[in-house]
């Protein structure tokens, strides 16, 4: 089982800091799973339900540590990645509007 494609949401809370959509083989899709800044760094937690007695229960998970280290890993280098270009874009729109504006800050 392979994972295709991943497609990462950003969102500005203090802890939650993206919403992940994976694609397995180009046919199976896992949605809602969340990139959370934990007390030790970045981690995924996978999608959840709330149940009657308020506890969460995973709708969704690896079966193994194996599995589990190497969907985190890929989601969380494709989320670097997408902040990089996030960050590159701002700037080259930053300095194209200097450019037009040299009185812009």
């Amino acid at each position: 089982m392979e994972i295709t494609e991943i497609k990462i949401f950003p969102v500005n809370e203090d802890k939650l800091k993206a919403y992940v959509t994976i694609i397995f083989d180009a046919c199976f899709v896992v949605r809602d799973l969340k990139i959370i800044n934990g007390n030790t760094g970045l981690f995924v937690a996978m999608p959840s339900k709330k149940r009657k007695d308020g506890t969460f229960r995973d709708i969704a998970h690896p079966l193994n540590s194996d599995m589990r280290n190497a969907i985190e890993k890929k989601i969380l280098n494709h989320y670097e990645n997408e902040l990089k270009q996030m960050s590159d874009s701002a700037n080259k729109s930053l300095a194209n509007l200097k450019r037009r504006d040299p009185d812009a800050e």
